[in-house]
């Protein structure tokens, strides 16, 4: 049975486009335009994978609230924001309320299908036993590729699947300046300079939770970024 992809998104073209790049590609894929109309719909199972825009008409924060219902009823379903909001705040909240990654709609559809198939493998990875030669160590840190997850310390980060592929870009090869394009293209994600910033503090943050002395991640100025090995 195809995985069922839920498409939450008040302007009905451009929900129309996602739907039909969506279905050619075999997936089932539902459209609803507000929070209300979701919950309805889903109000007995809800589906393999939800894809919000965070303002649905005149409700500007029912992404948001939608995200933190159904995050509640399945702490496992994926869950991506699509939206033209892309301040730090809307980041940041999104993310805190459990979403696994945020995109703005300037993506391209390759590289939406690309982050819809990445998190349905994680799901079914996360499901298996986890298999030695898919770690990567580097001193404190423990990349799983096929989990797409990330531990340090021996304790778990929440790393999204945009943010692991970054810190697995610059953890690869300790040292090694990599240019915010070549974190980009490792991301498989289109993004201005700023944003990259902006990645990068997120991740810095999420390891300093664990521990606040935390320093692998060093700035090159004007170049990109390096892991300290």
């Amino acid at each position: 049975m195809p995985h069922h992809i839920a498409i939450i998104e008040d302007e009905a073209a451009i929900a129309a486009n996602y739907r039909d790049t969506l279905q050619r590609q075999g997936f089932r894929v539902s459209l609803c335009s507000d929070r209300e109309s979701a919950n309805a719909a889903f109000s007995r199972a809800l589906p393999d994978l939800a894809i919000i825009d965070v303002g649905l008409g005149e409700d500007i924060e029912g992404g948001f609230e939608l995200c933190r219902e159904w995050r509640s009823r399945c702490p496992e379903l994926p869950i991506v924001f699509l939206t033209a909001r892309d301040s730090e705040l809307d980041i940041i909240s999104g993310l805190r309320l459990g979403a696994d990654d945020y995109l703005t709609k300037d993506i391209s559809q390759a590289q939406l299908l690309a982050r819809i198939v990445a998190l349905f493998r994680r799901v079914q990875a996360l499901r298996s036993p986890e298999r030695e030669e898919h770690l990567i160590d580097c001193g404190d840190l423990t990349l799983n590729l096929e989990r797409m997850t990330g531990s340090w310390q021996e304790q778990q980060v929440d790393l999204t699947v945009t943010e692991f592929w970054v810190v697995h870009a610059l953890a690869r090869y300790p040292g090694h300046v990599k240019t915010r394009q070549q974190l980009m293209d490792s991301a498989n994600v289109v993004l201005d300079d700023s944003s990259v910033t902006s990645h990068i503090k997120r991740i810095r943050r999420k390891f300093q939770v664990i521990d606040p002395g935390f320093g692998a991640i060093e700035t090159a100025y004007g170049v990109g970024y390096r892991w300290k090995g």
